[in-house]
């Protein structure tokens, strides 16, 4: 990771993976099965300034398995998109989807939330699902604790998942170095954990750092915490993280989330958040957030934001979404998904401007009381 400039705590950066640079800050746009949920394709996506695509572990090796992917050539065959695709560990589908979970040192033991079949996943079984994905990132198999957890549960927990990422290293490069690998040049980034101790984080962070991986998550957080702990979490954690790594704040968030993230030191954001809402009529914008079913836009012949240049803005009014949505039509669906996904590169983009021009404090300034607006 190259760090091209920074602004306080906030960094602008090049991050150069086997399957292209990405420019940073970034959002991952989250295509849980290999497709974003919206009927949104890998290729709709680059015309949606899509940088990163996540794919997750979990629902893949359950449906249609990762054997079937890796016979047809990877998560970038099978998909369609050409760039960086990041597989997060399947860790914490498994703690938070899985019925009757049973966790042990080897792994976890659970129930399939598809049809209940028991199965195993540990450190080495999430690096041989992801090895198979052919990921261009694969994060390492960590302990999801619930918050609040106790300060004694969470002190074991982060135990375990250091010692469950000196297994995933390990398995990780033992399978890039197998003649049939998908992709064997597959990065591996670690997950921080501890909860809200802050103390445990520090501790966690410092520890994982001496394993010299290809870039650092801080995980567990955006679980229904308030956003205060959140910020002083990453602010706690941010000093011990290598400066010539990426870091990846897992699961947020809004776009105040990342821009008060951002203004901490975070590269990679990743959120279902921008493509679930559209999917009910919420759409971003530069003034705030919008819901399409209110009956103020029946007549509303303007597009979703009048300083958006998506192709759906460029298209549509908000009379016309708003009568699909009230129709039941699922292009409603796409077209709210395709402006939000839109809508959070776009201010990626313009927060990387801000930080190349040195006006990045003017611009956090300027937003961080609106984004999160309703209108």
């Amino acid at each position: 990771m190259k760090v091209l400039k920074t602004c306080g705590a906030a960094r602008r950066g090049e991050f150069e993976t086997p399957h292209g640079t990405v420019q940073t800050p970034a959002f991952m746009n989250v295509a849980t099965c290999g497709a974003i949920k919206g009927a949104v394709s890998a290729y709709d996506l680059k015309d949606l300034k899509c940088q990163v695509q996540l794919c997750n572990t979990y629902h893949l090796h359950l449906r249609p398995g990762d054997g079937l992917v890796k016979e047809l050539g990877g998560l970038h065959k099978f998909t369609g998109w050409d760039g960086p695709i990041l597989t997060d560990s399947g860790g914490f589908q498994v703690f938070s989807l899985a019925k009757l979970r049973k966790i042990k040192e080897e792994g976890v033991t659970f129930s399939s939330h598809i049809d209940g079949r028991r199965l195993f996943i540990g450190p080495e079984e999430s690096m041989r699902i992801q090895s198979n994905l052919g990921s261009t990132i694969a994060m390492a198999f960590d302990e999801c604790v619930e918050n609040p957890a106790t300060y004694p549960y969470a002190q074991k927990s982060c135990a375990r998942t250091t010692r469950w990422l000196e297994r995933c290293k390990v398995e990780h490069e033992r399978l890039n170095a197998l003649p049939d690998t998908v992709n064997p040049r597959q990065m591996l980034f670690g997950i921080n954990q501890g909860c809200t101790f802050d103390d445990l984080r520090v501790q966690h962070m410092k520890e994982i750092a001496q394993l010299d991986l290809d870039g650092y998550a801080i995980g567990g957080l955006a679980v229904g915490e308030p956003a205060e702990d959140m910020y002083r979490v990453i602010e706690a954690v941010e000093p011990h993280m290598p400066t010539d790594k990426p870091r990846y704040l897992m699961g947020v968030g809004t776009p105040v989330n990342i821009l008060e993230g951002v203004h901490r030191g975070v590269d990679l954001f990743d959120c279902v958040m921008p493509a679930r809402n559209a999917r009910h009529a919420h759409v971003f914008t530069w003034q705030g957030h919008r819901n399409m079913l209110n009956q103020k836009y029946e007549h509303d012949l303007r597009p979703l934001d009048e300083e958006c240049d998506c192709p759906t803005c460029r298209r549509h009014s908000r009379a016309y979404i708003r009568h699909l949505f009230k129709a039941n039509e699922m292009l409603a669906m796409r077209l709210c998904v395709m402006h939000n996904l839109y809508f959070y590169n776009t201010l990626m983009e313009k927060i990387r401007a801000a930080l190349d021009a040195g006006t990045f404090e003017d611009f956090y300034d300027r937003y961080v009381s609106v984004l999160d607006k309703r209108i």
